[in-house]
């Protein structure tokens, strides 16, 4: 992160850990070009990353791209690019950050070039927006497009009906077009093992989310927590990686509880719990720090928040991604993203 301050920010081992994650992510997207691997650009809500990986494709994810920027404090030029070519002001930034960043060269955040993708895989779960953003996207690469159409749960539940409309788009469209693009057949076993890794850390999160009941919080649901979803509803569910990351995430909350601490900040321990706050919306995320001291220094912790529930509403309904019904458990998953339920 950057900011206007004298001393650095305080991080965890859990921190560094998932630094290190989302630095190999990007390794290995900018080197598909020289190692063949195959490029998938995919969102963050639905994204089926234990499928993708089935096909040894890299994951990229054009809002993680954006937030990367925006917290380098890069973005403002890249909107205003992406405004200049004709995208209204009221057009989410997400979309304008992210083509400002092709209009400029399309770097990742390792000084690279970010290779074309070889495919883009439309989850559609709720988000108009996306919709428009992938035509935009399918309009400059000319790359296969899949769309995988996911029910709204305006009842607030998932019947048959609806599991079994996604399960045949899978079948039918998204294995078909992955396996003529990564040129690897699909194994379904395989499916089954990164599911298993997946119900792991998904179960570490819900914990670490549920701490949060305590008072004190020894953690903030909301500033903290967006850290806690990146590599769950990114590139990296379904991964040894992923199970390590929680499994330290959690090691460290239970031991902050049992000595009474509240949650770690920028700026070191936070003081005394004054209070208890719910937020919706995501963050300001150029002024990330500065915004989240606002809060913290006056003893406000979020204890639940919309945005980190962006990918999955795990601790709501107990979905886990269950190995023995592949297909039917990332269906589920795709429907349950907040931003598909009434």
């Amino acid at each position: 992160m950057c900011a206007d301050v004298t001393t650095d920010a305080i991080k965890d081992a859990s921190m560094l850990k998932q630094k290190e994650m989302i630095a190999s992510n990007y390794d290995k997207i900018t080197s598909a070009p020289e190692t063949g691997v195959k490029v998938s650009s995919t969102f963050v809500p639905g994204n089926l990353n234990e499928l993708t990986m089935c096909f040894d494709m890299a994951n990229n994810l054009p809002e993680i791209n954006a937030l990367s920027n925006a917290m380098r404090k890069k973005t403002g030029a890249m909107i205003s690019d992406a405004e200049k070519m004709g995208h209204s002001e009221d057009v989410c930034t997400y979309v304008k950050a992210d083509l400002g960043m092709m209009a400029k060269g399309n770097i990742a955040p390792n000084g690279k070039p970010m290779p074309n993708p070889d495919m883009l895989m439309l989850s559609y779960t709720g988000c108009y927006t996306f919709l428009k953003w992938f035509e935009l996207l399918r309009e400059q690469y000319k790359c296969p497009t899949v769309m995988l159409h996911v029910p709204y749960e305006g009842e607030g539940k998932i019947t048959k009906n609806m599991r079994d409309y996604v399960v045949k788009q899978l079948k039918e469209e998204v294995i078909p077009t992955m396996e003529q693009v990564s040129g690897v057949k699909f194994d379904i076993d395989r499916l089954r093992e990164y599911m298993k890794d997946s119900a792991k850390a998904e179960d570490d999160l819900v914990w670490v989310l549920q701490s949060a009941k305590n008072v004190r919080s020894p953690i903030d649901a909301y500033f903290g927590a967006v850290y806690y979803i990146g590599p769950i509803f990114s590139a990296f569910r379904g991964t040894k990686d992923a199970v390590e990351y929680y499994s330290l995430l959690r090691s460290e909350i239970e031991e902050r509880l049992a000595k009474g601490l509240g949650p770690v900040t920028p700026e070191g321990e936070m003081g005394e719990e004054k209070y208890r706050l719910v937020v919706e919306g995501p963050p300001n995320w150029t002024n990330f720090r500065e915004f989240w001291k606002m809060f913290h220094e006056d003893g406000a912790v979020v204890v639940a928040s919309s945005y980190s529930k962006v990918g999955g509403v795990y601790d709501y309904d107990g979905f886990r991604h269950d190995p023995q019904n592949p297909l039917e458990s990332l269906a589920e998953y795709c429907m349950g993203c907040y931003t598909n339920r009434n």
